[in-house]
């Protein structure tokens, strides 16, 4: 139902507040935050980041310098941000399952379903619709995960969380399986309390990152991360990490896994965020099979898609290189090859070698247990003899 123009509502913010909060739960939203602008204590760790060229080729970051954590320069006349949170974990989710089958690929939850930048633009931009029906001077601009902002310090001002150690927001009732998104404003709504920090001295997510890529609590090398080397590297993946990939194809959910705060999170109800063709679980070799016509009809509309055919098959190439030595594996490879960019071709090369060195020790094995199998016929022989 929309919301009825009143006079008082231009001077009690108050009430608009409590509004918006019941709007954004109507628009499918899961909480409903209100933070003020400073983030200037964020600013030093934001350079030091910078400057430790912990974004790796991620050359936006470091593009606007400081307005990450200005947002009143990103749209001038903001003098408040209401921010959102909207929980994307799928049913079913499958994790460890997928995890230990070498032969099955991995997606991080977040991607398996609709691409969320769309989903959460979309009903943010109606929650500022609604909010300008009811106060006629409100200027809005929505982000998600789209503009240079620091949107998880701004969430936790606003009271949905706090920032983990391993550098995601942490929610007592969602864990981190959500999304942000951010409308910026221009009116004097009042502020949320922040929440305290709940991690204490647990250091899991530090222990379990299959790279080591957080490398101090709250700071992460997006040059070891595993969901920057499948989706934001456009490059080749470092060999010194390939090996440490596992089945992950695109993205990493190791640190969330084993955050004990997840424990408490629940299935999503947003039909946008379930697992669409099978994604949840797929053979490495079945998508490897696919063109890239199938590839575009398969991840059209989702996260997945925009990071290309060529990087979809570096990744499952590397994938297929950690997997258990396979006849039908090492066919594959050696049958895309002749076809593959010369960045496919180079993690092909890579991955035949692995399998084949696999191969190799198998071998060793199965030939070292034959010769024992024959040592211990020819002694129980001999005696019997």
């Amino acid at each position: 139902m929309n919301p009825k123009p009143s006079k008082e509502a231009a001077f009690n913010f108050q009430e608009l507040a409590e509004k918006i909060k019941l709007w954004g739960i109507e628009l499918g939203f899961n909480e409903i935050g209100i933070a003020d602008l400073d983030l200037s204590v964020h600013e030093d760790y934001l350079k030091q980041w910078l400057d430790n060229r912990y974004h790796g080729e991620m050359e936006y970051m470091s593009r606007h310098g400081m307005m990450r954590a200005r947002p009143a320069e990103l749209h001038p006349g903001t003098i408040r941000v209401i921010c959102a949170r909207m929980d994307y974990l799928p049913n079913e989710a499958k994790f460890a399952r997928i995890l230990e089958n070498k032969d099955k690929a991995y997606i991080s939850r977040y991607a398996l379903g609709r691409d969320y930048h769309k989903v959460i633009r979309k009903r943010l931009k109606s929650l500022g619709e609604k909010i300008k029906t009811y106060c006629h001077d409100l200027d809005y601009r929505p982000f998600v995960d789209s503009a240079p902002i620091l949107e998880r310090p701004l969430a936790a001002k606003a009271g949905l969380g706090w920032i983990g150690k391993h550098s995601l927001l942490l929610n007592e009732t969602a864990g981190s399986w959500f999304f942000l998104g951010e409308l910026l404003v221009n009116i004097p709504l009042p502020v949320d309390k922040p929440v305290s920090e709940q991690c204490g001295g647990c250091t899991a997510c530090l222990k379990i990152c299959p790279t080591e890529a957080i490398v101090a609590p709250y700071t992460v090398d997006s040059r070891r991360c595993i969901s920057y080397l499948t989706i934001e590297l456009k490059g080749a993946i470092p060999e010194s990490l390939r090996s440490m990939m596992g089945n992950r194809i695109y993205g990493c959910d190791d640190c969330q896994l084993v955050c004990p705060w997840n424990q408490y999170a629940t299935p999503s109800s947003e039909h946008d965020f379930q697992a669409r063709h099978d994604l949840d679980d797929s053979e490495l070799l079945t998508l490897f099979q696919w063109d890239e016509q199938t590839f575009k009809i398969n991840t059209a509309g989702s996260a997945i898609y925009r990071i290309g055919y060529e990087r979809w098959q570096r990744n499952i190439s590397v994938a297929l290189g950690n997997a258990d030595f396979s006849v039908q594996i090492l066919e594959a490879l050696k049958n895309k090859i002749c076809d593959s960019s010369e960045l496919v071709k180079e993690h092909i090369e890579w991955a035949i070698k692995q399998q084949e060195s696999k191969h190799k020790v198998e071998a060793q094995n199965t030939s070292g247990q034959t010769s024992k199998l024959i040592r211990t016929v020819y002694k129980v022989l001999s005696r019997d003899a």
